[in-house]
Formats: structure tokens, C-alpha cells, sequence
């Protein structure tokens, strides 16, 4: 194409969930598709919600449970596409405790008391017999990288951790003792958002942009991409760690973390509601009408 066409996105970190789309940028796919993107780093993942909401950015990679609050209440936000429907995190313990059960009384790192990585690890542990409150409690520990610390320095027993965040630490000694995938197997871990009036004034320009993306998971998911993928991945996780970038890289592929054809399956939309609802996020009420925010139209017209 002789020009390209801006299109600007929003994310909060823009952490490893977002290797498609760096996949892309690096190799020139998303000019292919005749645009240029505009990244904005907000910080947060309400921020980068809220940046499409108030038109400070035109579409968002983002956790989806903003869209669909919004969406709710007769809002304008909408889901188009997934960006990624795994939760690729293990629960780390210290080298003392080998299993779920020896939690009992012990204190779990999480960055919230009432969602994310609480729900998790509630519904991890909950599986062999410990149930909270009363068999543990929580301590407000930060991100993950402020959870690893505070496992170093002994201030709590466990923490849920991502990947490679996870093998970093069992290759110091600590223990996997749980995977959160095991009980959340599908979820919409983050997608991306959009408003709906530039949505319908700018099908064309989200068509090319979904496009460019299944042309980068092509190339993300495959393993004979490392050449390209894996530099991207190390940048973002791991900068000084190949060994470890490269292990959580697989582990990340192997559970079908990014989704080929961008799609939600009905189990991952699914999830994200009862999970929304257990958070007291969403009532019970709205449980019919939440997973009407995915918008399927526009990915079906760049898939076809």
C-alpha cells in the first residue's frame, strides 16, 4: 500500500502476552497491512481499559473484565478478537514445602484480596482441602516481580508466578508445587478492546489489524521460529536469561497460549464471567448478556 494508516494501542505492562504484536511490528507485518501503530505503554491495565473508553487510544490489548463491566451497563466497549486464553502460571513455594497441603497455616503472596491471582490460587489450593479464609491467609505481595522478592527474603510461603518467573525460581531451589492451568484451563487472560462507534467507522483498519496479528501468531506458535521469536520474548521476560526465556517460551506455546485464529472459545468467555461474578465484579444477573461484548463480526471478516 502507498501510505499507511495510524492506528494507536494501548496496553498496560505489555508484557509477554504481547509477543505476537512485537512479532509483527519487528517483521514488518503490520506495514504489509498498510499500518502504523502507535504503542501506548499506560501503566495499568484499567488505564489502557480507560484509554479506549475516553478515546485517548484506538484499541487496547487488555484484560477483558473492563470491556465487559462496561459493556453491561450499555456501554460502548467491546471485544474483537483474544489475545491470549491460558494462564501461564505455576504456584511457587519455599524449598520447605513440597505440596499444596503443606500450606496449611502458611502465608500466600498475591497482588489482590479479592481478584486475579486470590481467585487462583483459592481455587488451586481449594482442590486438595484448604479453603480460606481459615487454612491460610493472604499477604498483599505486589506484581509478580514484587512477589518473587518477597519470597527471597522469606516474607511469605508462596505466590503464584508466570512464566519464566516460575522456573527462574525452582532453579533456585524453590518448589513448583501447582499449576494454576490445571484448574483454570481456559480464560480470557487478555484481549483486545475497542469502542464501538470508531469500531464501526474504522472496519477496515481493525480488519488489516487483526489480519497482521494471525499472520504474527502463525510465526509465534511456531517452533521453528525461535530465530525470531525468542530474542522478542527474552527482551521482555528474562533479558539477561536465554536458558530461561527459551524455557518459558515452550512452556507458554506448548499450553496454547496464543490462540492461532485469534478466536474465544464459548469455556474461556465462560470462565472469565463466573470469575468476574466470584469477584463480585459482576452480578449474577448479567451472567446472560456478559458474552455478547465479544463482537465476532470483525474477526470473522479478517479470517475469511
Amino acid at each position: 500500500m502507498a501510505s499507511s494508516q495510524h492506528l494507536s494501542l494501548a496496553g498496560g505492562a505489555q508484557g509477554f502476552n504481547w509477543l505476537p504484536v512485537f512479532v509483527a511490528e519487528e517483521l514488518g507485518i503490520f506495514a504489509e497491512h498498510g499500518l502504523s501503530i502507535e504503542y501506548k505503554k499506560m501503566g495499568t491495565v484499567d488505564k489502557a481499559t480507560s484509554a479506549v473508553m475516553e478515546g485517548e487510544a484506538d484499541l487496547a490489548i487488555t484484560p477483558p473484565e473492563g470491556a465487559v463491566s462496561d459493556f453491561v451497563k450499555g456501554g460502548e466497549l467491546r471485544v474483537v478478537a483474544s489475545n491470549s486464553n491460558r494462564l501461564p502460571m505455576s504456584l511457587v513455594a519455599q524449598p520447605s514445602i513440597k505440596s499444596i497441603k503443606d500450606l496449611k497455616g502458611k502465608k500466600v503472596g498475591t497482588s489482590s484480596l479479592t481478584e486475579g491471582t486470590a481467585i487462583y490460587t483459592q481455587m488451586l489450593l481449594a482442590k486438595d482441602g484448604l479453603h480460606y479464609p481459615g487454612d491460610y491467609e493472604f499477604e498483599l505481595a505486589g506484581i509478580h516481580t514484587k512477589r518473587w522478592e518477597a519470597l527471597q527474603a522469606g516474607e511469605i510461603d508462596c505466590a503464584p508466578q508466570p512464566a519464566p518467573w516460575n522456573f527462574l525460581a525452582e532453579r533456585d531451589g524453590f518448589n513448583l508445587i501447582g499449576e494454576i492451568n490445571d484448574i483454570i484451563p481456559e480464560i480470557v487472560f487478555a484481549a483486545v478492546i475497542g469502542r464501538k462507534s470508531w469500531l464501526d467507522g474504522n472496519r477496515d483498519k481493525v480488519v488489516r489489524f487483526l489480519r497482521a496479528l494471525i499472520d504474527a501468531y502463525a510465526i509465534t506458535n511456531d517452533p521453528g521460529r525461535d530465530d525470531v521469536t525468542l530474542p522478542i520474548f527474552q527482551r521482555i521476560t528474562t533479558k539477561e536469561d536465554v536458558d530461561l526465556a527459551s524455557h518459558g517460551l515452550r512452556y507458554m506455546r506448548d499450553m496454547g497460549m496464543w490462540p492461532s485464529d485469534l478466536s474465544i472459545p464459548q469455556a474461556a468467555m465462560d470462565t472469565t464471567i463466573d470469575l468476574m461474578i466470584r469477584a463480585n465484579l459482576l452480578d449474577e444477573g448479567a451472567r446472560p448478556l456478559a458474552g455478547d461484548v465479544f463482537d465476532r463480526g470483525l474477526l470473522e471478516a479478517a479470517s475469511s
